[in-house]
């Protein structure tokens, strides 16, 4: 189970460093969604993303303490080529579209095949309707998108960013999903370890992003001034 949130404790022993990526259209909402989770804010002057950033909150998970590191992807169509490559090593998601713009939902699906084509298939997906405090603007019943999440396999809800509805809950369960998984793969490894097979991991994949200490090159940073 989650608990403590946190935003940042520089002496915090961490257990696990997870990358969890945004992406969708552009003007849907995903730099204010991470602006919430990550420090509690909402910007009504928000200007679009420029390439990719990112943003870290430290949580505990069962007494293991989780660092998130949330990358921003730029939605726009001349970015698509560049953030395709933070794909990589990002073991969740957050697919949003705006419910009030109908061509957002609409172009999820195309979202959700570049993410399985350069992502690992094991990865966990959420679909967000973000802006759910402009309901009376609303343009996708949210019964077609839990649908679409359902045949998907994604998991799904509902936020307002403006509002804080939500966002921690989303955050919550991508992450808590990861560190399950992660604790699946870390059990049957010692398992086997035990059993005298310490050879039988050779060659398989244990999607956990690098530890406690791990710095990214400036080279692949691109953030607003």
């Amino acid at each position: 189970m989650a608990s403590g949130g946190g935003y940042g404790d520089p002496s915090q022993k961490i257990d696990y460093v997870f990358k969890v990526v945004l992406i969708g259209d552009s003007a849907v909402g995903k730099s204010q969604i991470l602006a919430r989770y990550a420090r509690d804010e909402f910007s009504l002057d928000s200007k679009a993303t420029i390439g990719v950033e990112f943003q870290t909150r430290t949580l505990v998970i069962d007494h293991k303490s989780v660092k998130a590191q949330i990358w921003d992807t730029a939605g726009q169509e001349r970015y698509r080529a560049v953030t395709s490559a933070y794909y990589r090593g990002a073991v969740g998601a957050m697919l949003v579209y705006d419910i009030t713009r109908r061509q957002t939902f609409d172009h999820i699906p195309r979202w959700l095949e570049e993410l399985r084509a350069h992502a690992d298939k094991n990865i966990v997906i959420i679909l967000i309707g973000n802006k759910t405090d402009l309901e009376d603007q609303r343009a996708i019943p949210m019964e077609d998108a839990k649908e679409f999440a359902e045949k998907e396999g994604l998991f799904f809800l509902e936020t307002s960013a403006f509002k804080a509805t939500n966002v921690e809950s989303a955050f919550t369960t991508v992450l808590t999903e990861i560190f399950n998984i992660v604790n699946k793969k870390s059990l049957a490894a010692s398992e086997e370890q035990e059993n005298g097979n310490p050879g039988s991991l050779a060659g398989k994949k244990i999607d956990i992003v690098p530890g406690p200490g791990q710095v990214i090159p400036k080279k692949n940073m691109c953030c607003n001034s």
